[in-house]
């Protein structure tokens, strides 16, 4: 048994209690949340700075960590697909390297769980040793081409079915964005997905030809498509920004998590969840800001009570995989979101929009989340400021 206490704790309400202690057995498992005052100090582990809960990473592309400094920065979205699609391939044993040591920088950043996008198999061999929760979305896509649908479907279907399951461990097809994926292989994965409710992955809303493809049908995707020999002539737009095509695609039944959402307005969000209450809005700002020099406006999502959760992206698209950096990020540039939010959204909003919460997210009896310390604040100033470091204690 541990008995950890430090000078705050972080509650599942937001709050940051003073002196409270976790009680927990040698696995982690919560068992009580006491005050310092009950015990002999010489019973209890007592840190500097603020026990949190595990972090979740809502967003990350585990398989893409061995082109880490391998793609500009600054490109825009179109010119970094293309070089993710014409530098990716290498020798397996680099990226099999890459993906174990970035799980690793992944567990050093305190970090238990990852919703982790996965195109093909390289990851599946390290995810099945257990160190991590991950819910692993398989992602398809046929470039807006119906008539490719069903041997697209079957080829990622078959990464699908080749993906074992550590214990704890979910995994669902899901859609790669609305500009790659047509209407009816949207029909056959809603259909893969029946019987369960799972959490369903979707890029959205990450640069401006994205919503003009939608709106007028043209913009940079259909010169993207073009230069791969992909015809968009038959590709209608509905005049409206992207995520509404999504929507009239996807299935409500699920928890769904929209990632990026750079562009996304507060009319966006409404209509969103008013379609589906169990919508999630997972935001990558170092990804954003490496990519499109670009971060969402987070006050929409904060008055419209979206329950908004933090990724990593890739190593290819980052500087490293730390939810620490992505909320220093935030507290950097859009400093009007506070603390306990941001740790709310690392935290207990990752849990929840990968349906992970009966077990992480949260400091609660009988929950094993992980117990992180964050450290190296200064008193008075922000707790997510650059001084700010995190030690994993369990």
């Amino acid at each position: 048994m541990r008995k950890i206490s430090a000078d705050k704790v972080f509650t599942i309400s937001g709050e940051l209690l003073d002196n409270a202690v976790l009680i927990c057995d040698n696995d982690g498992k919560i068992l009580k949340i006491a005050e310092r005052a009950e015990f002999d100090h010489s019973e209890l582990e007592i840190y500097n700075g603020v026990l949190v809960p595990g972090f979740i990473n809502a967003h990350c592309h585990l398989e893409l960590s061995h082109m880490k400094a391998k793609v500009d920065t600054g490109t825009g979205l179109i010119d970094f697909i293309k070089s993710v699609v014409t530098k990716r391939n290498v020798e397996q044993e680099i990226i099999l390297d890459a993906i174990e040591k970035a799980e690793a920088e992944m567990m050093e950043a305190g970090i238990v769980a990852v919703g982790d996008i996965s195109n093909v198999p390289d990851t599946f061999a390290q995810k099945s040793k257990g160190n991590l929760k991950y819910y692993s979305f398989v992602e398809f896509f046929d470039f807006l081409q119906n008539q490719n649908a069903d041997v697209e479907f079957e080829k990622y279907k078959a990464v699908y079915d080749a993906l074992p399951l550590a214990p704890g461990s979910k995994k669902s097809c899901v859609p790669h964005a609305p500009y790659s994926v047509s209407e009816k292989l949207f029909s056959l994965i809603n259909e893969a997905n029946k019987g369960e409710v799972k959490t369903i992955s979707i890029h959205n809303q990450e640069t401006p030809p994205e919503n003009e493809l939608f709106l007028h049908g043209s913009g940079g995707f259909v010169d993207f498509y073009g230069q791969f020999g992909i015809s968009l002539n038959s590709f209608q737009p509905n005049g409206r920004p992207s995520i509404h095509y999504a929507l009239e695609q996807m299935d409500s039944i699920h928890r769904t998590l929209f990632v990026h959402n750079t562009l996304t307005t507060a009319n966006d969000i409404k209509f969103t969840q008013n379609w589906n209450p169990n919508v999630f809005w997972a935001s990558c700002p170092n990804a954003n800001l490496y990519i499109e020099n670009n971060l969402p406006n987070y006050n929409v999502f904060i008055d419209a009570g979206a329950k908004v959760c933090l990724g990593t992206d890739s190593l290819t698209s980052n500087w490293q995989l730390s939810i620490l950096s992505e909320m220093q990020a935030i507290a950097k540039y859009q400093s009007y979101v506070s603390d306990e939010m941001l740790l709310t959204w690392a935290t207990h909003n990752g849990a929840l929009a990968l349906g992970f919460d009966d077990e992480l997210g949260s400091f609660e009896v009988g929950k094993k989340p992980g117990i992180n310390l964050l450290y190296g604040y200064e008193a008075g100033s922000r707790l997510i400021s650059d001084k700010t470091l995190v030690k994993r204690l369990i």
